[in-house]
């Protein structure tokens, strides 16, 4: 039997206008995450901690992803666990983590298991995807909101890739600057990767593989950016969408 391709889709992206308010439809990176999936129809299971399992982010995200073909599920901690993190997690194809306050949802999944049981899921092959703090998890750490709206850093996530993450790249001034101090002052590791919004990086095993747009307008703006110290300070090199970040 071969050994399952361990897949993450950190993002700052996910979703787009629907047309319609109040509703939204699958942007072309969650879209391109079902599909790696192999599946018809994939077992999608949505994760909001880090919204405290908002309802209205659930009944939006349940839409679209039901209106892409998909059976949806959920793992809900808020006020108690809604299944049992590794049996549901390991059960899909699919698993997405909406975004809101990284910091809330580290501390709130090392109290119920759940970084074991992604862990277990993401070497089973499930594809492991989300948007915002959705994204920070997976790294050791990055920048968040967390804890105010003056930027502070987080350096507790999951580390299943070793790298500091920086979201919302192009749309928060403080972003770039302070990702780039922390990583100058060995807060963050001396690799980074960051994406701006409607941007996506998808990683099998721990390499960079795909950079993923949910843009149709060809902005050559928009992109992600692989972010290194060097002995001469930040390096920073821009990725284009649709391009191969190996070896850059």
């Amino acid at each position: 039997m071969s050994t399952p391709i361990r897949r993450i889709l950190a993002t700052s992206a996910g979703f787009v206008d629907a047309g319609i308010q109040q509703q939204v439809r699958l942007g072309a990176t969650v879209l391109r995450g079902l599909a790696l999936t192999g599946k018809t129809r994939p077992r999608a299971c949505l994760v909001y901690t880090a919204t405290g399992d908002a309802d209205m982010y659930y009944a939006l995200s349940y839409e679209a992803f039901n209106a892409a073909g998909c059976d949806v599920t959920q793992l809900r901690l808020f006020p108690q666990p809604s299944a049992d993190p590794e049996e549901r997690l390991c059960g899909s194809d699919f698993v997405w983590v909406g975004g809101g306050s990284v910091a809330n949802l580290l501390a709130v999944w090392a109290l119920h298991g759940v970084g074991d049981a992604m862990r277990a899921a993401w070497e089973k092959g499930v594809v492991l995807g989300g948007v915002s703090a959705g994204s920070v998890c997976w790294h050791i750490g990055g920048t968040t909101d967390s804890f105010g709206n003056e930027l502070r850093p987080v350096t507790n996530g999951l580390a299943f890739l070793p790298y500091a993450n920086g979201v919302h790249y192009d749309a928060e001034a403080q972003r770039r600057p302070l990702m780039r101090e922390l990583m100058m002052n060995g807060t963050l590791p001396e690799l980074a990767y960051a994406t701006d919004n409607g941007i996506g990086i998808l990683y099998e095993g721990l390499e960079p593989t795909e950079i993923l747009s949910d843009h149709t307008d060809g902005d050559p703006q928009r992109g992600a950016y692989v972010v290194r110290r060097t002995a001469d300070g930040i390096d920073e090199a821009r990725l284009a969408p649709g391009s191969d970040p190996r070896g850059v």
